[in-house]
């Protein structure tokens, strides 16, 4: 038995399930159960709160979510070889997992979920990027979500907490720290995951702030922030020519410089230009 439930080791149900990870689904699975244990305590308290799971896989985290004290977990996973092994969990902690098959792109959680809600997954490397960015840009301010704990490549979780003149500075630093208080809370190596991926990876936890840092339309705001780390090298007037005919004018409204280039502009200058865009 594993060490943190009376469940079989994940290697163990790996082997009896053959489930071998797949590239096409951007599979690397987790099988150290104290390790998922220590992501789900990322997350916070759990105890009176739903948990939103993407990918699940073979369950590793969602027993980690689980024993670590989670109301109820909902997972959607993709890969119909792992419902069995995630329906042996469900038998195991009883009313407080439900596992739904099918593309979390796809699937609208909320009809599944009671707030209070947080979201914690080791995400699929195809989807995470596209997961994140909808999670951060609904149209309505506070989302469904308390918090994300999220385990990305450490490339991307290094992009999401980047700040203004870096390198990794761009659309997802923007997105995530408008809305969000965004720290990376641990960091993993290759090994620790079958089969190794070449690259590290890094969990990143984000919390909600209860408003934006500054006002600004989110679909505006992430049109213009793609289009401006688009070509990183481009002067802000060239590279964001196609978002407004007379984007120049709109520059200089915002207080920018046309001259200037986005990984220069602060968060605030951002929420600015997206402002005067938006007037039409």
């Amino acid at each position: 038995m594993s060490t943190i439930d009376n469940l079989p080791p994940l290697r163990e149900v790996i082997n009896t399930h053959d489930l071998k990870a797949r590239k096409s689904l951007g599979q690397n699975f987790l099988l150290d159960l104290n390790l998922t244990a220590k992501i789900a305590r990322q997350a916070g308290d759990m105890t009176e709160c739903d948990v939103l799971e993407i990918g699940p896989g073979p369950g590793g985290l969602t027993r980690g979510l689980l024993s670590e004290g989670a109301r109820r977990v909902l997972a959607i996973e993709k890969d119909k070889r792992c419902l069995p092994a995630l329906a042996e969990i469900a038998e195991a902690y009883p009313d407080r997992l439900t596992v739904i098959e099918g593309d979390a792109l796809e699937i609208d959680p909320l009809a599944h979920l009671t707030p209070p809600i947080r979201i914690a997954a080791n995400l699929p490397y195809n989807v995470g990027t596209e997961l994140l960015v909808r999670w951060l840009t609904p149209q309505e301010w506070p989302p469904f979500w308390q918090s994300l704990t999220l385990m990305f490549q450490r490339e991307v979780a290094a992009r999401i907490v980047a700040k203004p003149g870096s390198k990794a500075y761009g659309r997802l630093a923007l997105l995530a720290q408008w809305r969000a208080d965004a720290r990376i809370v641990l960091n993993l190596p290759p090994e620790a995951f079958t089969p190794p991926p070449k690259v590290s990876s890094a969990v990143v936890h984000l919390t909600a702030l209860p408003e934006p840092r500054f006002p600004a339309d989110p679909d505006v705001l992430n049109r213009v922030v793609a289009a401006a780390f688009n070509q990183r090298r481009k002067m802000l007037r060239s590279a964001l020519k196609g978002t407004a005919p007379d984007i120049e004018d709109r520059l200089l409204a915002a207080g920018l410089k046309p001259t200037e280039r986005a990984e220069q502009v602060p968060l605030e200058g951002f929420c600015a230009l997206a402002r005067e865009i938006a007037k039409g």
